[in-house]
């Protein structure tokens, strides 16, 4: 049985430690796929639990360099929070020792420009005593990676580092002490010790400040995870009692009083209150709620006091499939993320290859000392084409669009789905329940023959009483709200897409629309201009037949969703054309989408053909959009370019779509595909300036801009550089928080 596991990744840093685990977790026997997020630092491994142990998995990561933290399952967000502080704690301190012991060996190192400098710290041997725990205390955690992969043949960012501040310090130890060594060949005896400790450093404090960053692109799971109650109360041995969440069981009945979060989703029983959802649907207006309603945990009563029965808890709760979605989402690649893995994983090896090429043309062809300047330069370039920048791009930007889209009730499930809503260019709705309310009311009842109204109405709701169709609950509704009493039904049956049939009191009944009265030979012409009146109306006429003779009309409307015509005109605000499909007559769906301002409708499609109609808007060339229930328009949501689903807080809804809309708002799915938009370009940016600075700077790296200008890039200003991208990259990504949506 193929399973999923994530886990912590202890040790990434840039694009190419993202390729070396993938690559390594791959060539595991029973691994079918490995995705690894550098911005969590986690990766999710879809493998054979019969083949594939933890312990094949943690040896794999640490072949490649890194360790895996695969019990990370029993830590809760908080302890991982505290941890976190922790490991940045550690860091800021080998930062601070590295600076000021660099900071000291660089006052030492030129007496010509700092006169003030103590004749101790111009000394080679203080300096090497200085900077031995730089090289091998806070610059280990490069050494810890770098050499595993060396012993794979493979390279990372740690390697460049590491044999870049290695070859200066051990060529500063050679000339600390053997200097004489050093004169007899024609070269002074000059350490670069000031280089290796500074550079070290720098690299430090860049990682130090992206690390605090980071966190900040996870403040979404962290808000959702701070949402939940800490305690409940309920009701057991005919007492009330205060024990904390995770001890509620399935089937307790709870008790909230004003003021308090619901701790877990279930049934009101007694109580009326009005509920604040915004925690996890982004709905600002606090829902009334009554006996028989559904409420979720992490959601706020507002006032009144109710009582309510267990029905999901723990990790079934709706506030955990959230979190659940959302820490996938953030956890998955993007395609444009693999390419830029792609190029890093050629990255390194290529910019090894040309910093030993760097060294010998200095070396070769360069001015005295020829030496020194092949030196500093080849280890400019190692420093100056770090990818962290490159590694960062994506990810970051992806954590930080998919957290604001699930504070605002748009859940994304994965990365590749926030990157293709930006090129939608048409969406269809389903009309029922998704512009509409989904909740259809019978608004008149025409008797064709001696029958009266009541009789009318009895008949049809005695026959939809078996009907799982919206339109059937209206009809019972409404002769229930005007206390008629049904009778049973025999023989019943839905004819798909046309209505029912069944045997009443010896009498063959059918209710449906023109298809069924055509398909059984019963004439409705003399009534067209009733029902096509109706039908201008905007409502839904049903037609009601009792042994082959057409005896009324029962008209049906269901109310637009308040947010249906701005929801559209937004979506058209972007460029974005609308479709709207439904089983409905074209006159009745063109009466709707004239409030609607929709042109383009796809009406009397039965529910098997909706996923047709999909196709065939793709076979012409568009990227579609498919808004729905997310239940009973699965095979249209799965065959689009992006489903929508209208969230109904039920696990399939959201495991059917691309995209869930928890808060149920039309005007979401502009906001979705706007989000996209952002998040795309921020990548965009991000990537373009990662690539660019290396593109640019490798070059002038190299020394290309002395045999011009006599310019020189000195690598401590490399490390500079190269830690500036990645914080850039990072803030790029954060300042999404700040684009309204």
């Amino acid at each position: 049985m193929e399973i999923k596991k994530t886990f912590s990744v202890q040790g990434m840093h840039c694009a190419s430690c993202v390729v070396l685990i993938e690559r390594a977790l791959k060539k595991v026997e029973g691994v079918s796929d490995a995705v690894v997020n550098i911005a969590t630092n986690k990766a999710t491994v879809t493998f054979n639990a019969g083949e594939v142990s933890d312990k094949v998995i943690a040896s794999a990561v640490a072949g490649a360099g890194y360790q895996a933290i695969l019990n990370e399952e029993v830590e809760k967000e908080d302890e991982s929070q505290q941890r976190k502080l922790k490991e940045l704690q550690t860091l800021r301190k080998k930062v601070t020792v590295s600076l000021v012991l660099g900071g000291l060996i660089f006052w030492g190192s030129f007496p010509g420009l700092m006169e003030t400098a103590p004749e101790i710290l111009k000394n080679f041997f203080v300096q090497l005593v200085l900077a031995t725990p730089v090289q091998f205390w806070a610059g280990w955690t490069f050494y810890r990676a770098a050499i595993p992969a060396f012993r794979h043949r493979t390279a990372n960012m740690d390697s460049l580092v590491v044999i870049g501040t290695t070859v200066a310090y051990f060529y500063s130890l050679f000339v600390t002490v053997f200097p004489d060594t050093v004169n007899a060949v024609g070269i002074t005896p000059l350490p670069y010790f000031d280089v290796a400790t500074i550079i070290i450093g720098l690299i430090l404090l860049g990682r130090y400040f992206e690390d605090k960053a980071k966190l900040g692109t996870s403040d979404a799971i962290r808000k959702l995870i701070g949402l939940q109650a800490k305690t409940a109360r309920v009701l057991r041995n005919g007492q009330e009692i205060d024990i904390p969440i995770e001890q509620v069981i399935l089937g307790d009945i709870v008790r909230v009083r004003p003021g308090e979060k619901i701790p877990v989703d279930g049934i009101i029983e007694t109580g009326i209150s009005a509920i604040d959802e915004s925690m996890v649907t982004g709905e600002s207006l606090p829902i009334e709620k009554k006996a028989g309603d559904t409420v979720f945990g992490a959601t706020f009563n507002k006032h009144g006091t109710f009582t309510f029965k267990a029905m999901k808890v723990g990790k079934d709760t709706l506030l955990a499939h959230i979190i659940k979605l959302v820490e996938e989402a953030q956890g998955s690649k993007a395609p444009i993320q693999r390419v830029a893995d792609a190029v890093s994983s050629y990255f390194v090896p290529i910019v090894i290859m040309l910093a030993m090429l760097t060294f010998v043309l200095w070396y070769v062809f360069g001015p005295e000392p020829s030496l020194t300047y092949a030196l500093l330069n080849m280890i400019t370039v190692l420093i100056i084409a770090c990818p962290c920048a490159m590694g960062l791009a994506t990810p970051t930007a992806i954590m930080v669009g998919t957290g604001k889209g699930a504070e605002h009730g748009i859940l994304i499930k994965t990365a590749a789905s926030l990157e293709l809503a930006h090129k939608v260019n048409t969406v269809v709705f389903d009309k029922t329940g998704t512009l509409t309310s989904g909740e259809p009311k019978v608004t008149d009842i025409i008797s064709l023959s001696d029958e009266s109204n009541e009789t009318v109405l009895t008949l049809a709701a005695s026959l939809e009483k078996g009907s799982e169709h919206s339109l059937a609950d209206a009809i019972v509704k409404g002769a229930e709200e005007r206390t008629l009493s049904l009778r049973e039904v025999s023989d019943f049956r839905a004819v798909p897409g046309q209505g029912v049939t069944g045997v009443l009191d010896g009498a063959k009944l059918m209710l449906g629309n023109r298809k069924l009265f055509e398909n059984v030979g019963i004439s409705f012409e003399k009534q067209e201009g009733d029902i096509a009146r109706l039908e201008r109306e905007g409502k839904t006429a049903m037609l009601l037949g009792k042994n082959g003779v057409f005896i009324g009309i029962i008209a049906v409307a269901d109310t637009l969703k308040d947010s249906a015509k701005a929801g559209v005109t937004a979506l058209k605000n972007l460029g974005i054309t609308v479709f709207m499909i439904t089983g409905d007559n074209k006159r009745t769906a063109e009466a709707i989408g004239a409030i609607l301002g929709l042109d383009d409708i796809l009406a009397e499609v039965l529910p098997d053909q909706k996923e047709i109609e999909i196709k065939k808007l793709q076979n012409a060339g568009r990227v579609v959009a498919m808004v729905g229930d997310g239940i009973n328009d699965a095979p249209a949501l799965a065959s689009a370019d992006v489903g929508i689903a209208m969230g109904s807080g039920t696990d399939i809804a959201m495991e059917a779509a691309d995209i869930t809309l928890i808060n149920k708002d039309i005007r979401s799915v502009a906001g979705a595909i706007a989000l996209s938009k952002t998040t795309m370009r921020t990548i965009k940016q991000n990537l373009f300036w990662a690539f660019g600075y290396n593109v640019i700077l490798i070059p002038v790296a190299m020394g290309g801009l002395y045999p011009f200008f006599k310019v020189l890039l000195n690598p401590i200003l490399a490390s500079v550089a190269m830690a500036v991208s990645s914080i850039s990259v990072v803030a790029n990504s954060l300042y999404l928080k700040s684009r309204k949506m």
